[in-house]
């Protein structure tokens, strides 16, 4: 029975072990709750770190007693926890994720260590998975993981979570190892993120460093999509909302807290120590709203929690020391005999005294200068029953992107959250419950529970989509059923694309020239008088000339402007006109002029924008800016926009490869119809043949074409093999013609 294998840096579970007896404590994570009810079913089971370093002689004994827990241990050194955790996972990872890249250490030893240890969590993944089973893995401490898996287990179902930013490509792309980790997380079938963002910012680095082909949100690697989307990860709802109405401890809790702050209104703020958090921001902005009204003075309390992380880390521990004197200083100056500005606590608090603060305090600041999602204002939204309260939120928490009825800051911006508290301290009843209510509803529908459902269901449809691919996908089976077709065909049309198809694409166009390899796959098709062999291309009619005139091939040019049947004369299709080229050469030229790498072609009816050489992304965007400013014109002149692979043609309307396609099926009448080609200028061929055609696409993006091959290699290798099938036919046939010649005789037993 499949099954499902949850991995993450760390167990739900930290496990303690005092003078040789063992102990567990639950985690309170959002993580281990969610997913609490994924690995406790069936045969689950969760891979992880325990937290402590366990000593050889005791491992066997930890792991039995977490086996009946639906645990699996992978047990790390102290070295290991050095030089993987905090070194290359803390001191580089987190800093270059929270663009923070002036703290990174980029140590080869960090680098061995975090590829040994993914390997180390490989291989505990090996001693349980089975085929059919679904791999989830989590967070930025295994970026190698999935890639690793892959190639034990080609077919596996992977998906992979990252609960921290991806940051832009600029940053990314600092780190020496990115192309390993971009390939390691290409491994899984499903990559997410929590904001549109990251997911975004993921898209351009595996495309731009890895040279990777994407379409919308999906990436082809190693003859796979990888689909990459964003689940805004949500919180156990019920839970604080029950803590606040049923727990008794959380009560009192919250009676304590009414009688500590009389007449005083409480700003809540809850950080783990870390300089992506913004703490130090936040209590700028806290001095100056207490400078800039005064009016608010023994009414107003910042009560902040940050709970120890890391501190004997250089910039965490002088991050802790730049928190001390600030909020020393802001206390020093503005403190009375019965009140002090900053309630401050360098500690970690139970969840029934949080319960008790969300439920308290009318405002909570949560201003992170970059977080994944940061969970913490959906606590607090959770927790306010009575639909009151105000939330300020930074613009870079993910939540942001959800929580829209909350007070959005920059957090750079320390006036501007100042005057967000003076807002919030100002918002009247009903305007705080119309906003909580909204936010209430969105954190109740989108929990984790619902986190978990809508990122399996999508898992699952991946696989779906990557096994309609492979349906599509010439393979044995299809290859076996085209030669058949071919082999017994009387009359054969063969039309072949040519960049991207036949050769790959080169920045230099003039570079992309058929090999002798190529010039002996065409002869041996040309070889058999039943192929009727076209090129067909958007090349012009000079080039194709010189590189395919020699050959027993028909050629057409320009994507049917001009044709030229073997042994005859090219001719050029009648009634065009190149009038309109004067009109938009000078708007071609401007985009030229703007993107460093582009160049104009101009052909007989004709013109063509490349950007081969520009950069990808300014390439594209370049192009698409420029189909939507010629659209009308080009309506307007009997012109069409032809968006292709780093290309952009301007031709007449009347003018397509599927009209050219249809005229070779008019004039001759074949029982086999093949066409070849990897772009849109193709598809309108493929739209002309008949559904029982063979039309190939080269790449597995959405196409009209029947089936697909994955490039160039293997269109060659494809090609190559139908002349053999026909030679075997050929030999079979001459035998079968000889045999009734043969005299013999049939003796009875």
């Amino acid at each position: 029975m499949s099954k499902t294998i949850i991995v993450s840096n760390r167990l739900p579970v930290k496990v303690n072990i005092t003078d040789g007896e063992l102990s567990m404590q639950a985690s309170e994570g959002g993580l281990a709750t969610g997913l609490g009810s994924i690995y406790k079913e069936g045969n689950n089971v969760w891979i992880g770190w325990p937290g402590t370093e366990v000593a050889e002689e005791q491992q066997k004994h930890v792991t039995n007693q977490l086996k009946d827990l639906r645990l699996s241990p992978v047990f790390l050194t102290k070295e290991d926890i050095l030089l993987f955790y905090e070194g290359f996972s803390n001191e580089i990872l987190w800093p270059v994720f929270h663009y923070m890249s002036t703290y990174a250490r980029y140590e080869d030893e960090y680098w061995e260590s975090y590829r040994q240890v993914n390997e180390k969590f490989k291989t505990a993944i090996l001693q349980v998975a089975e085929a059919g089973d679904t791999i989830w893995i989590h967070d930025y401490q295994l970026l190698l993981l999935a890639g690793l898996i892959r190639r034990e287990l080609p077919n596996i179902t992977i998906g992979f979570f990252q609960h921290i930013p991806f940051p832009s490509y600029e940053l990314f792309r600092l780190i020496p190892w990115r192309s390993e980790l971009l390939e390691g997380m290409l491994g899984a079938d499903l990559v997410g993120f929590h904001t549109y963002d990251d997911a975004r910012h993921f898209l351009s680095a595996a495309t731009r460093i890895l040279q990777l082909q994407s379409s919308s949100n999906i990436v082809t690697y190693n003859q796979r999509s990888v689909v990459v989307e964003s689940f805004p990860m949500g919180i156990d709802d019920t839970k604080f909302n029950d803590l606040v109405l049923t727990n008794d401890e959380v009560r009192n809790n919250i009676s304590h807290l009414e009688e500590s702050f009389t007449n005083i209104r409480m700003i809540l703020s809850i950080d783990r120590l870390d300089y992506s958090k913004g703490i130090l921001q936040r209590l700028q902005a806290f001095d100056i709203f207490l400078q800039e009204h005064p009016e608010y003075k023994e009414k107003v309390s910042l009560y902040m929690i940050v709970v120890p992380s890391r501190d004997t880390v250089t910039q965490y521990k002088e991050l802790r020391d730049e928190i001390d004197k600030l909020v020393g200083n802001i206390n020093a100056r503005f403190r009375t005999n019965t009140w002090s500005p900053v309630n401050y606590f360098y500690r970690s608090f139970p969840l029934e005294m949080l319960s008790a603060l969300y439920s308290f305090a009318e405002i909570c600041l949560v201003t992170p200068m970059r977080d994944g999602m940061n969970l913490v204002c959906k606590e607090y939204v959770a927790s306010r029953t009575h639909n009151d309260g105000v939330l300020i939120l930074s613009e870079m928490a993910g939540a942001s992107k959800e929580l829209i009825d909350a007070i959005i800051v920059n957090p750079n911006n320390v006036r501007q959250m100042s005057a967000a508290l003076v807002e919030a301290l100002n918002m009247s009843e009903d305007e705080q419950v119309r906003r909580m209510t909204q936010m209430r509803m969105l954190v109740s529908k989108y929990n984790i529970t619902n986190w978990v459902k809508v990122f399996m269901e999508r898992l699952e449809e991946t696989k779906r989509l990557q096994l309609s691919l492979q349906a599509r996908y010439i393979g044995t089976q299809t290859l076996n059923y085209i030669r058949n077709k071919y082999a017994k065909a009387h009359s054969r049309l063969i039309l072949l694309d040519y960049d991207g198809t036949l050769v790959e694409f080169n920045s230099n166009l003039n570079m992309a020239r058929p090999d002798k390899e190529l010039y002996n796959i065409l002869e041996e098709l040309t070889r058999d008088v039943r192929n009727h062999v076209v090129i067909i291309s958007g090349r012009n009619h000079v080039t194709l000339q010189e590189w395919f005139g020699h050959l027993k091939v028909d050629m057409v040019a320009e994507h049917g402007v001009w044709n030229r049947y073997y042994g005859s004369e090219w001719e050029d299709k009648k009634g065009l006109n190149n009038s309109w080229k004067q009109t938009v050469f000078p708007i071609l030229n401007t985009y030229t002029e703007r993107t460093p790498g582009s160049l104009i072609e101009e052909k007989s009816y004709s013109l063509v924008w490349h950007y081969r050489k520009a950069e990808k992304e300014l390439g594209e965007m370049r192009a698409s800016e420029m189909i939507n400013n010629l659209r009308y014109m080009a309506a307007d002149l009997g012109l069409h926009l032809l968006p292709g692979n780093k290309v952009v043609e301007i031709k007449n309307v009347e003018v397509n490869k599927g009209k050219s396609a249809q005229q070779y099926l008019h004039n001759g009448n074949y029982d086999f119809v093949m066409a070849i080609g990897d772009d849109n200028t193709d598809e309108d061929m493929f739209k002309a043949l008949k559904p029982d055609a063979i039309s190939i696409k080269v790449n597995s993006s959405i196409s009209a074409a029947r089936f697909y091959l994955r490039d160039v290699r293997e269109v060659r290798e494809f090609l190559k093999g139908l002349p053999n099938k026909l030679l075997i036919t050929k030999m079979i046939d001459r035998v079968l013609n000889w045999i009734p010649n043969v005299p013999f005789t049939i003796k009875k037993k």
